[in-house]
């Protein structure tokens, strides 16, 4: 591919992000659910089933990239997400916002993995895939860049009518299907030759199983991942709980996606800097003691706890996913990426519920201790193997 397709790509890849990220809807989502009459429990389930949908389809749909192309899947993911996001903008009830929920997790199995595999693989056509972490801290950046932005805009609109923030969404959303179509599909040294299930088995048996490495890089990455998931719809709460208003809530959105999209754009120079080992531990610590000092706090002080996590999150999430890229091959890079976002969502889909129970039965301060004591177990029963498998690893 020539490289003006790759710079092609790549523009068109930061409008899906632009229309996955610029959500109006994120910091006042759980607001909503309260303004419409739900409990704390309903909420996260609604979250959970959201996460269900997207465990079903991960791995099919990452699979129907390795084979179909990353091109078509990406086109039918933001297809259903503007669908899912039409139907919170016109109708009311548990049951269409459960449809709804499913509609948008399916299609997000449908871009993610997708996306960042049809970055590597543009790179990588044309010998540039050293640079991934670079130009995926930027796609990272927009897209937290779109969130913070959205979210003081959000914000406002929910201030004026809790609906609002919906109607706007399955517009923006709807930006991703012409940016979907005009990809160009890079071509890769490797394509599947004998789709169906076994062979999805064996891909999953492979990066979960047999190679050793792959499988401690999809745990501790996951867990890690889980993490920041399941922070993202807490603090909300958190915060409505202290007296922060809707317009409150979305500008304290922007700054933390401020901050995560400023450290993006430069995690590849961090981590050079502090070197993989010193990375993973400073991030590690930080982002599961936080959930643990945010458990003694009931005032605005948590807003430096927050900056300092999603800090800690601008950092991690474009450093593993290029742990992960280096050792997977092209012809399963999707698929695999889907694996660690199937496990991300099969661990929050059985947490949420569980802070929703804590939430209701006890307190919001409660419930964070408990799910950062859990984060950090689960963190630290992975963190050395990870780091043992990196020590063995050697960068092509």
């Amino acid at each position: 591919m020539a490289r003006t397709g790759i710079e092609s790509n790549i523009g068109k890849l930061y409008i899906i992000k632009i229309a996955k990220w610029f959500m109006l809807t994120m910091p006042i989502l759980m607001l909503f659910y309260k303004d419409m009459g739900f409990s704390d429990r309903e909420s996260f389930q609604l979250k959970a089933f959201y996460s269900i949908a997207i465990v079903i389809f991960e791995i099919p749909s990452g699979y129907v990239a390795d084979v179909i192309g990353r091109r078509k899947t990406l086109i039918f993911g933001s297809i259903l997400g503007t669908l899912g996001f039409l139907v919170y903008a016109t109708t009311s009830g548990y049951y269409w916002f459960l449809l709804a929920e499913v509609t948008l997790g399916i299609g997000q199995s449908f871009v993610s993995g997708a996306d960042s595999a049809i970055m590597y693989d543009s790179l990588k056509s044309v010998g540039r895939e050293k640079e991934y972490v670079k130009y995926e801290g930027r796609n990272f950046t927009v897209g937290n860049y779109s969130e913070a932005l959205a979210g003081i805009i959000g914000g406002s609109l929910a201030a004026i009518h809790i609906r609002y923030p919906f109607i706007f969404q399955t517009g923006i959303a709807f930006m991703a299907v012409p940016a979907s179509i005009m990809l160009i599909e890079p071509i890769r040294s490797g394509i599947r030759k004998k789709p169906g299930i076994k062979d999805i088995w064996s891909i999953v048996w492979y990066a979960t199983i047999k190679n050793a490495k792959l499988r401690y890089n999809l745990l501790y990455s996951s867990i890690l991942g889980t993490a920041t998931l399941t922070m993202a719809w807490m603090y909300q709460l958190y915060l409505n709980d202290i007296g922060f208003s809707e317009y409150a809530i979305g500008a304290t959105h922007t700054v933390l996606n401020l901050i995560v999209g400023t450290t993006t754009l430069f995690a590849y120079k961090i981590e050079a800097r502090l070197k993989p080992q010193m990375t993973i531990w400073l991030t590690s610590i930080i982002i599961t003691g936080s959930y643990i000092l945010s458990g003694f706090m009931e005032s605005a002080w948590i807003l430096i706890i927050l900056g300092i996590f999603y800090f800690s999150r601008g950092i991690a999430t474009p450093v593993l996913k290029d742990y992960i890229n280096r050792i997977t091959a092209d012809d399963m890079r999707a698929t695999v990426l889907s694996i660690r976002s199937l496990i991300i969502r099969a661990f929050f889909a059985i947490i949420a519920p569980v802070v929703g129970f804590l939430s209701d039965t006890y307190d919001r301060s409660f419930s964070l201790k408990v799910i950062g004591i859990v984060f950090t177990i689960l963190v630290g029963s992975s963190i050395f193997l990870f780091l043992r498998s990196l020590e063995s690893e050697k960068p092509t």
